[in-house]
């Protein structure tokens, strides 16, 4: 199956070269030539990845990345920008963009650029289930894994190293029944054994961090005999 990419961009002599040098890499490409159109199609459309411009009429670039990651898409965004937008590159990177260029730019970099990003994706996926965004929300928690940040009904804390591993691991099994075992061959490893106790006492840490109720959670819960399973 070809792996999709879509081009938000509305300079079209710039669209034609992508979409031909594209298709001649073997890629299904999609475009919009507008931010909310772009939007759309990237909250509709199954895509591996997103070539994104910053200036757009109807809705910015950055508005676009942002959005995207608070509904926690993760797959690979790089962005466009022209020359002499650093502050643009600094902030696109922050809200969760993976890569950028600056215009004029190398097609050939572009997709050395595109295949690197799309290879890492393969990986993680295949190794540790879904890949899991810098920025993750469900309910009224917003986790910022970049900076080791949890904003829990408007009150931010501060997550530990290890914390925020057990979190990654639990949401990129989402659903999944995650086992005492599975936390310590993954999270600490095989030569850093703690006891059971030891994970058990870090899931309550971060319960009172993420749940309203920690004696009776609602996103990790227990499984008896087993472990955990976080629903979000």
């Amino acid at each position: 199956m070809k792996e999709k990419i879509l081009i938000i961009e509305d300079e079209e002599d710039l669209v034609k070269g992508l979409k031909l040098n594209l298709a001649d890499e073997g890629y299904e490409v999609g475009w919009a030539s507008n931010g909310e159109d772009g939007l759309r199609k990237a909250l509709e459309g199954a895509h591996d990845l997103i070539i994104l411009d910053i200036m757009l009429p109807k809705m910015n670039g950055l508005d676009i990345c942002r959005e995207l990651r608070q509904k926690n898409i993760s797959i690979p965004i790089i962005m466009l920008t022209a020359k002499g937008e650093e502050i643009d590159k600094v902030v696109g990177l922050e809200i969760g963009a993976d890569d950028y260029m600056t215009k004029p730019f190398s097609i050939r970099e572009l997709l050395a650029r595109i295949k690197a990003h799309l290879r890492r994706e393969k990986r993680e996926e295949k190794s540790e289930g879904k890949k899991v965004p810098k920025i993750y929300r469900f309910g009224d928690v917003k986790i910022d894994f970049a900076h080791f940040k949890v904003r829990h009904k408007g009150k931010e804390l501060d997550l530990t190293s290890l914390e925020a591993e057990i979190l990654k691991y639990f949401i990129s099994h989402q659903g999944e029944v995650v086992t005492r075992r599975a936390l310590l061959d993954k999270i600490w490893g095989y030569e850093k054994y703690p006891t059971t106790r030891t994970i058990d006492n870090h899931i309550l840490k971060l319960r009172k961090k993420i749940e309203g109720d920690p004696s009776h959670p609602k996103s990790i819960l227990s499984v008896y005999g087993e472990g955990y399973r976080f629903v979000g």
